[in-house]
């Protein structure tokens, strides 16, 4: 249902206050049934166009079925060093939860623009729930084209107080099947770099905050000179992405500079990548990789990751196993709170926030 308002496209703090001060997000441009792309979502052409995408190449599909095998231990290491992502089929998360999750998205992204906007920054009673639009406004020379809602996980109570019940007891459930899984995903990983045992204070480190996101990206009227998302790769220790069957994320590849692999959906699969913590703990063994997400000119897309990091105060660096044959550093010890802060304060652009580790 088109929101019965009209705004002139051309009025940079029009469109502002519609789109975001009034709730109404990308989607509210896109149900307005808009012809043309508005001047500020206009991407550089570095930004939007990639110049070589290859068809033949795709990220490992890994079958966890065999959950103690060796040789599923192997492929799961082997993709996070070759290409810091893959897909898990079989991987003990009811598909009943998936779907759920996923109709649970579009059900807040259906409410209206004022019960939306009680989440914005403005709004919301916390920092801990947040709905917004674009990456981070306020720095980016070009704005993305996608709405989301973020949800910093403190505590059952705390989300029953402060989520928006329309998706919360959907997202929980998705979260709390997600354990299993993280958790012996980030076993294998550990041993391979010496690691035999994550105890308490190494689980904290991998594990100690988490942070899901709800992402709705609306028909586009002109996706080839948009992004969804541009170009990143992610702050946490791993992301654990659910994807709908639209498709549209495309990850860096091995080939140079300009190599784009596509991450076809697969019915009931998990998109996993590494992030920029677990390279840094691994001292580059692992791979966080650039990805993004083009925009849609016929279908309304979402995705569901969730990213489990570190806490805000924990200092990460190279573990101490990894250096322990006498490999040197290759990133320092940062504050996570600092490193997190580095990359919310600029816009999108690639993984130049791996180097503010670095020796």
């Amino acid at each position: 249902m088109a929101p019965a308002i009209s705004i002139s496209l051309n009025d940079s703090s029009d469109l502002t206050d519609f789109v975001i001060n009034q709730g109404h997000g990308v989607k509210g441009l896109s149900e307005m049934g808009i012809k043309a792309l508005p001047g500020q979502y206009i991407q550089p052409m570095e930004e939007r166009v990639m110049t070589k995408i290859e068809p033949r190449e795709s990220i490992p599909v890994i079958d966890m079925s065999r959950w103690a095998d060796p040789q599923v231990a192997n492929s799961i290491c082997d993709a996070a060093e070759k290409w810091g992502f893959f897909q898990v089929v079989n991987h003990g998360v009811p598909i009943e939860v998936l779907d759920n999750v996923k109709k649970a998205t579009y059900g807040f992204f259906g409410l209206p623009a004022e019960e939306k906007r009680k989440y914005s920054k403005e709004n919301s009673p916390s920092n801990s729930v947040r709905f917004g639009t674009s990456f981070t406004p306020q720095v980016e020379k070009a704005l993305e084209w996608k709405d989301y809602l973020s949800l910093f996980y403190v505590s059952e109570e705390e989300a029953a107080a402060l989520w928006p019940s329309v998706c919360r007891d959907d997202i929980l459930a998705y979260m709390n099947s997600s354990k299993f899984l993280i958790n012996h995903l980030l076993q294998v990983l550990m041993k391979r770099l010496n690691v035999n045992e994550i105890d308490e204070t190494k689980q904290s480190l991998l594990t100690g905050s988490v942070r899901t996101n709800i992402n709705y990206y609306p028909i586009c009227p002109n996706p080839e000179l948009t992004v969804g998302v541009g170009r990143h790769s992610d702050v946490s220790t791993l992301t654990i992405l659910l994807q709908d069957s639209v498709g549209g994320l495309y990850v860096r590849g091995n080939e140079g500079e300009d190599s784009w692999i596509h991450v076809p959906p697969i019915n009931g699969a998990i998109v996993i990548n590494i992030g920029d913590a677990l390279q840094i703990m691994s001292n580059g063994r692992y791979r966080s990789v650039e990805h993004r997400v083009t925009a849609n000119g016929s279908s309304n897309r979402i995705s569901v990751p969730i990213f489990v990091n570190p806490r805000p105060q924990d200092m990460i660096g190279p573990l101490p196993e990894t250096l322990a044959n006498g490999e040197k550093p290759i990133y320092k010890q940062v504050l996570y709170s600092d490193y997190v802060k580095h990359f919310f304060r600029k816009a999108h652009d690639g993984k130049d926030t791996v180097d503010f580790a670095k020796i």
